[in-house]
């Protein structure tokens, strides 16, 4: 997420499921690279296209029959000129939506998260388009438009035992667009080319997944508003047929199948006008409407590309969860939209829709203390999209002293009271208000390692991309703050599905204070959950009776309501100009299995954050920290007799602290750009002294507007 300080969040996991997909890599691949030419194009055109017209500071343009006014004309004159809107140029924009439809007869959809929609063959849909506009005298509109749309991750909830399931993983067009420019409104038809991939996923006896790249064609309408100068938003409706894809099943032993996607989809988006601009001359028409205030609605956006690998490591054997020896190379891609609005006084919304793609070293699996904050437990070959934030906040201001607000992702400008409660309901992530630290909490800006940018010990509630559901409540006062949640915790571990059958609770006190003329805080936390795991010393009871017994069969069968409980230190304190210092501490009881986030049972973890004043390199950050994690007693003897947990096993256990040391240096580029090299050095890899040491080294490309 443009995920910096103001937008403090737990970010998110990428886990347990295959990580070397064939095909799927080599087609993903196409789509990625694709997409990122389209954006680099979009960007580097965006300052060469000028308007054509003579447009007013809102990017309204003077109609081509009317001459300018003279200095002569009086206001109320000037007033009365007849005004349209300018639609000529570049633009690019999100979109996010949803969409359905068939995919051949016996196909058995996949079903597909609609989150407050029913599941369907795409489920929620979102994704990005770049197009030009090219508008006539008539007031006629031509356009040219190019976007991709990507489908959601799978309801597991909602699968039957069928031999296969089928499911569309992305849909791009190009498509020629007619609209008539009507005051700020553009109503238009659209047509055109399209293509798309989709797969089959083999159920019985087989994990094989077969995929092919399809094309057809597409038609549509919409409509188009422009909110600003810059902005419009649109509604649009495409119908998308794909050619059929024959599949051979023979060798599985089932009957040859076909996809035939005949798609149905639903799109609200948001586009950037890079080109409307303004000149002196129009500067004396009044506007047809005035522009939308910017502390009443923002849009911001980032995107994150992580690359991270490993050489060869001492392995002497390993396990199901285990970091492979060879060594390995993977990728992740995020891609979010920051999207708030004021509802009322003190009222605000905010959404975040967000594209995930790639996969964590070994699927995320392999290190408790993982090596990359980016990369969730819901790795996918393809961009999927997910709605990760949807919540509504409330302030409610005491009097006093007031503050600046500064514009930012989910933080709408403005003043607000110093003194004040805050309430927040909805989806969000625990980091988004806990846990906080001004050097240590961002992975798509400073430390990538999870036991370096959170307090480890801490099994925050989440699904697998790293969010739940709940409410918040905050008393901030000026020296002080204490804040409180209830949130849904996971069905089972490392689940995908949130109840509120049971739950988690945590609650923070900070304190800010001075040292000298350097500014520090001091959060304390304390946490408990319950949720549906295993006790570990129960399960190995049961194991000891039978050893011949697979024990993760046994967990999974002792699993009932459990609770977890403790508590984290968090401490963040300048110690001369453009320095910082870190440190966290954490704990908790390790009796039953792990719920959302990694095998942590006790962590310390410390640094330094350097800016780069010091050389000349103001916008620049070095980091260096260190974190040591371990194990309660019951967690180490269960992973010992062979069990595995959410992200560790290597099948036995000659156990040692997990030790990390971590450096890295963020080489500013301008403009919300940063490049950052980044090296760990992990020992004892999930606590196993018999394997390791591991040195990871990262590349991260972050940007953000």
């Amino acid at each position: 997420m443009m995920y910096d300080k103001t937008e403090a969040r737990h970010p998110k996991r990428i886990g347990n499921e295959d990580a070397a997909p064939s095909q799927f890599d080599r087609g993903g691949a196409v789509v990625r690279v694709g997409l990122r030419l389209i954006v680099a194009f979009a960007a580097a055109t965006a300052g060469s296209v000028a308007a054509e017209e003579v447009r007013d500071g809102y990017g309204a343009r003077v109609e081509r029959s009317v001459d300018l006014p003279s200095e002569a004309e009086s206001s109320s004159e000037r007033a009365t000129r007849k005004i349209a809107y300018e639609w000529t140029g570049l633009y690019a924009g999100g979109h996010f939506g949803y969409g359905g439809g068939g995919l051949g007869d016996g196909a058995n959809p996949t079903p597909l998260q609609g989150v407050v929609f029913p599941t369907s063959s795409t489920g929620l849909i979102g994704g990005f388009q770049i197009g030009y506009n090219y508008q006539l005298n008539s007031n006629f509109v031509l356009g040219l438009e190019a976007d991709a749309s990507f489908t959601s991750p799978i309801d597991r909830p909602s699968l039957t035992a069928v031999p296969f399931n089928s499911a569309v993983d992305y849909v791009g067009t190009v498509r020629g667009r007619l609209g008539y420019a009507y005051g700020r409104w553009l109503p238009y038809v659209t047509a055109g080319f399209a293509w798309g991939h989709s797969h089959l996923d083999l159920n019985s006896g087989s994990s094989a997944q077969l995929g092919s790249d399809r094309a057809g064609w597409t038609a549509g309408m919409g409509a188009e508003v422009r909110l600003s100068a810059n902005w419009s938003a649109k509604l649009e409706y495409n119908y998308v047929d794909l050619s059929s894809a024959n599949l051979d099943l023979s060798r599985f032993g089932l009957a040859d199948s076909s996809l035939v996607p005949s798609l149905h989809l639903v799109k609200g988006g948001l586009n950037y006008h890079f080109d409307a601009v303004s000149n002196t001359a129009a500067q004396l028409i009044q506007p047809a409407a005035p522009s939308l205030n910017s502390d009443s609605w923002n849009v911001h956006a980032q995107t994150t590309f992580i690359g991270q690998g490993y050489p060869a490591f001492r392995s002497p054997y390993s396990g199901a969860n285990s970091l492979p020896g060879g060594g390995q190379v993977r990728e992740t891609w995020t891609t979010t939209a920051f999207l708030g609005v004021r509802l009322w006084e003190g009222g605000e919304f905010y959404f975040n829709p967000e594209t995930a793609q790639g996969f964590g070293l070994n699927g995320t699996l392999g290190l408790a203390g993982f090596s990359n904050g980016e990369a969730q437990k819901a790795g996918a070959a393809y961009p999927k999209i997910r709605p990760q934030r949807y919540y509504i906040k409330q302030t409610f201001g005491l009097g006093g002293e007031q503050e600046e607000v500064a514009d930012g992702p989910n933080q709408l400008s403005g003043k607000r009271d110093i003194d004040r409660i805050t309430l927040v309901v909805g989806r969000f992530a625990i980091g988004d208000f806990f846990d906080n630290n001004a050097y240590a909490h961002d992975p798509r800006a400073d430390f990538m390692n999870w036991a370096l940018w959170s307090s480890a010990a801490y099994d925050f509630p989440a699904d697998l991309p790293g969010y739940t559901r709940g409410a918040v409540i905050e008393l901030n006062r000026k020296e002080w703050a204490v804040r409180a949640a209830v949130v849904q915790v996971p069905s089972a571990p490392n689940s995908d599905v949130l109840n509120f059958n049971t739950g988690g609770a945590v609650v923070e006190f900070e304190q800010r204070y001075t040292i000298g003329e350097q500014a520090g805080k001091l959060r304390l936390g304390a946490f408990g959950n319950q949720g549906n795991a295993a006790n570990y010393r129960q399960v190995l009871a049961v194991e000891s009776q039978n050893v011949t017994q697979d024990i993760d069969t046994v967990t999974a069968n002792l699993r009932h309501v459990n609770s977890k409980y403790g508590f984290y230190v968090n401490l963040e304190q300048q110690i001369a100009t453009d320095v910082g210092l870190f440190g966290r501490a954490s704990w908790n009881d390790g009796q039953a299995e792990t719920l959302s986030f990694t095998d942590i049972d006790r962590s310390i973890s410390g640094g330094l954050s350097i800016k780069g004043s010091y050389w000349g390199r103001q916008a620049d950050t070095l980091g260096i920290g260190v974190a040591i994690n371990g194990l309660s007693a019951a967690h180490r003897d269960f992973l010992a007799a062979g069990g595995t947990g959410l992200l560790i096993g290597d099948g036995a256990l000659n156990y040692g602290t997990e030790r990390i040391l971590e450096s890295y240096y963020a080489w500013s580029l301008g403009q919300g750009r940063t490049l950052t090299a980044d090296y760990q050095l992990i020992v004892n890899p999930a606590y196993n002294a018999d394997r390791g040491p591991v040195s990871v080294v990262s590349g991260r490309l972050h940007a953000e507007f």
